[in-house]
Protein backbone atom coordinates (compact mmCIF):
# COMPACT_ATOMS: atom_id res chain seq x y z
CA UNK A 1 0.00 0.00 0.00
CA UNK A 2 1.27 3.71 -1.07
CA UNK A 3 -1.06 6.00 0.43
CA UNK A 4 -3.66 6.23 2.46
CA UNK A 5 -6.79 4.23 2.22
CA UNK A 6 -10.30 3.79 3.32
CA UNK A 7 -11.89 0.29 3.52
CA UNK A 8 -15.03 -1.31 4.23
CA UNK A 9 -14.91 -4.66 6.41
CA UNK A 10 -17.12 -7.28 6.68
CA UNK A 11 -16.64 -10.56 8.36
CA UNK A 12 -19.24 -13.51 9.15
CA UNK A 13 -17.13 -16.14 10.17
CA UNK A 14 -18.52 -16.72 13.50
CA UNK A 15 -21.44 -16.14 14.95
CA UNK A 16 -21.15 -12.30 15.28
CA UNK A 17 -21.79 -10.18 12.25
CA UNK A 18 -18.89 -7.60 11.83
CA UNK A 19 -18.98 -5.00 9.66
CA UNK A 20 -17.01 -1.62 9.47
CA UNK A 21 -14.97 1.04 7.99
CA UNK A 22 -11.70 1.77 8.78
CA UNK A 23 -8.93 4.20 7.82
CA UNK A 24 -5.18 2.94 6.65
CA UNK A 25 -2.38 5.13 6.41
CA UNK A 26 0.77 4.48 4.92
CA UNK A 27 2.26 2.36 7.18
CA UNK A 28 -0.54 -0.03 7.73
CA UNK A 29 -2.03 1.95 10.93
CA UNK A 30 -5.71 0.99 11.30
CA UNK A 31 -8.48 3.85 12.30
CA UNK A 32 -11.80 2.65 12.92
CA UNK A 33 -14.21 5.31 11.69
CA UNK A 34 -17.26 2.96 12.57
CA UNK A 35 -18.04 -0.89 13.40
CA UNK A 36 -21.43 -2.58 14.20
CA UNK A 37 -21.22 -6.02 15.55
CA UNK A 38 -24.48 -8.04 16.27
CA UNK A 39 -24.44 -11.71 17.69
CA UNK A 40 -26.83 -13.36 15.96
CA UNK A 41 -25.92 -16.31 13.64
CA UNK A 42 -29.42 -16.41 12.26
CA UNK A 43 -29.91 -13.44 10.89
CA UNK A 44 -26.63 -12.93 8.92
CA UNK A 45 -28.20 -12.05 5.73
CA UNK A 46 -31.44 -10.24 7.08
CA UNK A 47 -29.23 -7.63 8.91
CA UNK A 48 -25.70 -6.78 6.78
CA UNK A 49 -26.99 -4.80 4.52
CA UNK A 50 -28.50 -2.93 6.75
CA UNK A 51 -25.13 -2.47 8.92
CA UNK A 52 -23.10 -1.57 6.22
CA UNK A 53 -25.63 1.46 5.46
CA UNK A 54 -24.98 2.22 8.96
CA UNK A 55 -21.32 2.24 9.04
CA UNK A 56 -21.36 4.41 5.80
CA UNK A 57 -23.36 6.57 7.27
CA UNK A 58 -21.72 6.96 10.90
CA UNK A 59 -18.46 7.84 9.02
CA UNK A 60 -20.10 10.11 6.98
CA UNK A 61 -19.05 8.51 3.51
CA UNK A 62 -20.46 7.01 0.65
CA UNK A 63 -19.69 3.76 -1.66
CA UNK A 64 -18.03 6.18 -3.45
CA UNK A 65 -15.18 7.37 -1.00
CA UNK A 66 -13.97 3.58 -0.54
CA UNK A 67 -10.92 2.47 -2.20
CA UNK A 68 -11.16 -1.46 -1.49
CA UNK A 69 -13.73 -4.09 0.18
CA UNK A 70 -12.15 -6.43 3.28
CA UNK A 71 -14.03 -9.43 3.95
CA UNK A 72 -13.06 -12.08 6.72
CA UNK A 73 -12.77 -15.54 4.51
CA UNK A 74 -13.12 -17.85 7.75
CA UNK A 75 -12.72 -20.92 9.03
CA UNK A 76 -16.67 -20.82 9.50
CA UNK A 77 -19.73 -22.37 9.00
CA UNK A 78 -21.06 -22.86 5.54
CA UNK A 79 -24.15 -20.40 5.37
CA UNK A 80 -23.13 -17.47 7.26
CA UNK A 81 -19.77 -17.52 5.77
CA UNK A 82 -21.08 -17.56 2.47
CA UNK A 83 -23.45 -14.81 3.21
CA UNK A 84 -20.25 -12.18 3.98
CA UNK A 85 -18.80 -13.16 0.74
CA UNK A 86 -21.53 -12.92 -1.15
CA UNK A 87 -22.44 -9.86 0.17
CA UNK A 88 -18.32 -8.49 0.08
CA UNK A 89 -18.29 -9.59 -3.37
CA UNK A 90 -21.62 -7.84 -5.19
CA UNK A 91 -20.61 -4.85 -3.60
CA UNK A 92 -17.22 -4.53 -4.47
CA UNK A 93 -18.72 -4.95 -8.12
CA UNK A 94 -20.78 -2.39 -8.24
CA UNK A 95 -18.49 -0.32 -6.94
CA UNK A 96 -15.63 -1.31 -8.84
CA UNK A 97 -14.05 -2.00 -5.70
CA UNK A 98 -11.14 -4.48 -5.28
CA UNK A 99 -11.99 -7.28 -2.53
CA UNK A 100 -9.50 -8.55 -0.46
CA UNK A 101 -10.00 -11.95 1.94
CA UNK A 102 -8.44 -12.32 4.66
CA UNK A 103 -8.20 -15.64 7.28
CA UNK A 104 -10.40 -14.57 10.02
CA UNK A 105 -8.25 -16.05 13.07
CA UNK A 106 -5.14 -14.05 11.48
CA UNK A 107 -7.00 -11.15 12.74
CA UNK A 108 -8.22 -12.16 15.51
CA UNK A 109 -4.31 -13.51 16.03
CA UNK A 110 -3.34 -9.44 16.56
CA UNK A 111 -4.63 -9.36 20.00
CA UNK A 112 -1.41 -11.91 20.81
CA UNK A 113 1.11 -9.42 19.34
CA UNK A 114 4.99 -11.24 18.93
CA UNK A 115 3.35 -13.85 21.81
CA UNK A 116 3.21 -17.22 20.40
CA UNK A 117 -0.57 -18.07 20.48
CA UNK A 118 -3.58 -20.67 19.85
CA UNK A 119 -6.42 -19.08 18.05
CA UNK A 120 -9.63 -20.71 18.61
CA UNK A 121 -13.55 -19.63 16.89
CA UNK A 122 -16.29 -21.87 17.04
CA UNK A 123 -17.17 -24.78 14.51
CA UNK A 124 -19.99 -25.90 15.93
CA UNK A 125 -20.70 -29.99 16.36
CA UNK A 126 -18.10 -29.64 19.77
CA UNK A 127 -15.35 -28.68 17.58
CA UNK A 128 -13.38 -26.02 16.72
CA UNK A 129 -11.39 -23.90 14.43
CA UNK A 130 -7.82 -23.40 15.06
CA UNK A 131 -4.69 -22.17 14.45
CA UNK A 132 -1.24 -21.23 15.60
CA UNK A 133 0.74 -18.48 15.64
CA UNK A 134 4.29 -17.31 16.70
CA UNK A 135 6.19 -13.95 16.47
CA UNK A 136 2.72 -12.75 14.64
CA UNK A 137 2.60 -15.13 11.77
CA UNK A 138 0.58 -18.04 11.14
CA UNK A 139 2.96 -21.62 11.32
CA UNK A 140 -0.47 -24.17 11.88
CA UNK A 141 -3.46 -24.63 10.00
CA UNK A 142 -6.42 -22.66 10.06
CA UNK A 143 -7.94 -26.52 10.31
CA UNK A 144 -10.53 -28.11 12.35
CA UNK A 145 -11.21 -30.73 15.41
CA UNK A 146 -12.24 -31.31 18.96
CA UNK A 147 -10.90 -29.33 21.63
CA UNK A 148 -9.76 -32.11 22.91
CA UNK A 149 -7.25 -32.68 19.91
CA UNK A 150 -6.52 -28.81 19.86
CA UNK A 151 -5.18 -29.21 23.16
CA UNK A 152 -2.56 -31.45 22.70
CA UNK A 153 -0.79 -29.39 20.38
CA UNK A 154 -0.37 -27.25 23.43
CA UNK A 155 2.26 -30.48 24.43
CA UNK A 156 3.60 -30.75 20.58
CA UNK A 157 4.30 -27.16 20.34
CA UNK A 158 3.47 -24.86 23.79
CA UNK A 159 2.28 -21.95 23.54
CA UNK A 160 2.39 -18.66 25.31
CA UNK A 161 -1.57 -17.36 24.72
CA UNK A 162 -5.10 -19.18 23.73
CA UNK A 163 -7.22 -16.87 22.22
CA UNK A 164 -11.10 -17.53 21.25
CA UNK A 165 -14.61 -17.93 23.78
CA UNK A 166 -13.84 -18.61 27.03
CA UNK A 167 -15.85 -21.81 26.95
CA UNK A 168 -12.82 -23.32 24.73
CA UNK A 169 -9.73 -21.33 25.57
CA UNK A 170 -10.36 -22.52 29.09
CA UNK A 171 -10.84 -26.24 28.15
CA UNK A 172 -7.58 -25.82 25.86
CA UNK A 173 -5.37 -24.30 28.14
CA UNK A 174 -5.78 -25.76 31.49
CA UNK A 175 -3.94 -23.46 33.26
CA UNK A 176 -0.87 -24.25 30.85
CA UNK A 177 -1.59 -21.16 29.22
CA UNK A 178 -2.72 -17.67 29.25
CA UNK A 179 -6.12 -16.77 28.15
CA UNK A 180 -7.57 -14.37 26.09
CA UNK A 181 -11.22 -14.20 25.70
CA UNK A 182 -12.28 -13.10 21.85
CA UNK A 183 -15.40 -14.09 19.94
CA UNK A 184 -14.93 -12.69 16.98
CA UNK A 185 -12.66 -10.18 14.56
CA UNK A 186 -12.61 -6.77 14.87
CA UNK A 187 -13.22 -4.55 11.69
CA UNK A 188 -9.78 -2.50 12.79
CA UNK A 189 -8.13 -6.08 12.80
CA UNK A 190 -9.04 -7.44 9.45
CA UNK A 191 -8.41 -4.20 7.63
CA UNK A 192 -4.91 -4.61 9.49
CA UNK A 193 -4.55 -7.43 8.37
CA UNK A 194 -5.27 -6.95 4.89
CA UNK A 195 -3.21 -3.57 4.18
CA UNK A 196 -0.11 -5.35 3.22
CA UNK A 197 -2.23 -6.33 -0.38
CA UNK A 198 -4.08 -3.15 -0.70
CA UNK A 199 -3.13 -1.18 -4.07
CA UNK A 200 -2.48 -5.17 -5.39
CA UNK A 201 -4.95 -6.76 -7.51
CA UNK A 202 -6.45 -9.18 -5.19
CA UNK A 203 -6.69 -13.21 -5.95
CA UNK A 204 -10.03 -15.46 -5.79
CA UNK A 205 -12.27 -14.64 -2.80
CA UNK A 206 -12.11 -18.47 -1.70
CA UNK A 207 -13.95 -19.17 1.82
CA UNK A 208 -12.33 -21.25 4.44
CA UNK A 209 -14.73 -24.13 4.93
CA UNK A 210 -12.54 -26.75 6.26
CA UNK A 211 -15.50 -29.38 6.03
CA UNK A 212 -18.69 -29.85 3.97
CA UNK A 213 -22.10 -28.30 4.63
CA UNK A 214 -24.15 -29.33 7.13
CA UNK A 215 -27.42 -29.12 4.38
CA UNK A 216 -27.41 -31.09 1.27
CA UNK A 217 -29.64 -31.25 -1.96
CA UNK A 218 -32.03 -34.40 -1.68
CA UNK A 219 -30.05 -36.11 -4.90
CA UNK A 220 -27.02 -36.34 -2.30
CA UNK A 221 -28.79 -37.46 0.56
CA UNK A 222 -30.48 -40.46 -1.81
CA UNK A 223 -26.85 -40.95 -3.22
CA UNK A 224 -25.37 -41.41 0.24
CA UNK A 225 -28.24 -43.80 0.83
CA UNK A 226 -27.32 -45.98 -1.83
CA UNK A 227 -23.34 -46.30 -0.96
CA UNK A 228 -22.66 -49.16 0.59
CA UNK A 229 -22.04 -49.61 5.02
CA UNK A 230 -18.98 -50.90 6.09
CA UNK A 231 -19.37 -53.67 8.50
Amino acid sequence: MTGESVVLVIDTATETVVTGVVRLSATGEATTLAERTVHDHRRHAEILTTLIGEVLAEASLVGADLDAVVAGTGPGPFTGLRVGLATAAAYGDALGLPVHGVCSLDAIASVAGEQSALVVTDARRREVYWARYAGGERVAGPDVAAPAVVAETLDDAPVDTVVGPPRFTEQIAAGRAEEVGVVHPSARALAAAASPELGTTPGPLEPLYLRRPDAVELKDQRRKSLLPVNP
